[in-house]
């Protein structure tokens, strides 16, 4: 049995991608017999990140993390972020002489820069020494993958993003809330933070309603400021898919994100995706609106210079198109790449089943 210790400061009760992503493919590791320990700043003191106070910073120190890991033996050891609990890990690690590997799923020197400023450069240097020293770093697609080895992260391996198609679904019965609504809606779901880019969406004009699910320190501020507008808070589970299986459109207006899991969580559900031709939109809805590698079966979105542009092109898709191409987007396959990635202790591949008889977009 593959034991496998995993390190994030990105855990419940926060609701994110990555918090998503993490427990999905936890969930799906279990299922296949891999005994996982999580080390989450739920278990330990922490503090409320300035500007962010959902997200806890845990207080612990390397010697503590180190005795955790070392009384379960894993056999390979995954740091999935660059908070400190995943530097603690990162330190011991290296102190015994462990490989290791990590994933990237945030854009931290752009929210930094959004946020206070900095100088991306300066960030992409921590980061630069955070990741050079696992044995890969996992990266949701080859576009990302490209974007770190230009800033000097090359050991790239591909670990992708899957949809629940059995919870997102085009037959999902459409939230309450869109009985009142002027059509065509557009949804955008997400955390509600200035790197979301959100304000664009709000902004941008558009025939019917707007809808916003989702929660975050600039939620009292766009409500103030764009009252037409609907703000639902954090949805989970059938009310999520409800919401999704009732817009006629998604936004994405993010120019930051690595991927963009409620893109294809969207495209599942039968709705067209609209953002901007940035990476994230690029890798799910390609170019043209047609997938990333131009084999979608029809139109499946748009993305555009000018967000509204590409909400009203994306009207255009067909909803069964969207599902048919948001399925190609298996768990399962996400999590054979995943275990491929792992490498033991001693910087070995780690053995593992691929899941039989799945195909995953790259």
């Amino acid at each position: 049995m593959l034991k496998l210790t995993l390190v994030t400061d990105a855990w419940e009760p926060q609701v994110n991608g990555v918090v998503r992503t993490l427990s999905t493919t936890i969930r799906l590791l279990a299922e296949r017999g891999v005994r996982v320990q999580v080390i989450s700043p739920d278990q330990y003191w922490s503090v409320p990140m300035p500007s962010y106070p959902e997200i806890r910073l845990a207080m612990t120190t390397q010697r503590r993390i180190g005795r955790q890991i070392r009384a379960f033996a894993p056999d390979a050891l995954h740091i999935a972020t660059e908070g400190p609990l995943g530097w603690h890990a990162r330190g011991w690690a290296m102190k015994q002489g462990m490989a290791f590997t990590t994933s990237f799923h945030t854009r931290f020197p752009d929210y930094v820069s959004a946020r206070i400023g900095i100088n991306p450069e300066r960030v992409w240097r921590v980061l630069r020494r955070f990741h050079g020293a696992a044995s890969a770093v996992m990266v949701a697609t080859p576009r990302l993958a490209d974007e770190l080895a230009s800033h000097g992260i090359s050991q790239t391996r591909l670990w992708s993003r899957g949809a629940d198609v059995d919870q997102f679904r085009p037959d999902a019965p459409p939230h309450p809330v869109y009985a009142g609504l002027t059509r065509p809606v557009a949804l955008h779901v997400g955390r509600v933070a200035v790197e979301k880019n959100i304000e664009a969406f709000l902004a941008a004009p558009w025939a019917g309603d707007k809808l916003v699910v989702g929660d975050g320190p600039a939620l009292d501020a766009l409500q103030r400021k764009y009252p037409a507008a609907h703000f639902l808070g954090a949805l989970h589970g059938p009310a999520l898919a409800s919401a999704y299986a009732g817009a006629d459109v998604l936004a994405f207006p993010s120019r930051t994100d690595t991927f963009g899991l409620v893109m294809i969580e969207a495209l599942a559900s039968g709705t067209p995706v609209a953002g901007y031709p940035v990476p994230g939109p690029l890798d799910v809805v390609g170019q043209g609106g047609f997938g990333p590698d131009g084999r979608a079966p029809g139109r499946i979105g748009a993305v555009a210079h000018d967000l509204g542009d590409a909400m009203r092109a994306a009207l255009s898709a067909r909803r069964a198109d969207c599902v048919a191409h948001g399925r190609r987007y298996a768990w399962d396959g996400c999590v054979d790449q995943f275990l491929a990635a792992l490498v033991t202790g001693d910087g070995q591949p780690v053995p593992w089943l691929p899941a039989p008889g799945l195909q995953l977009v790259a």
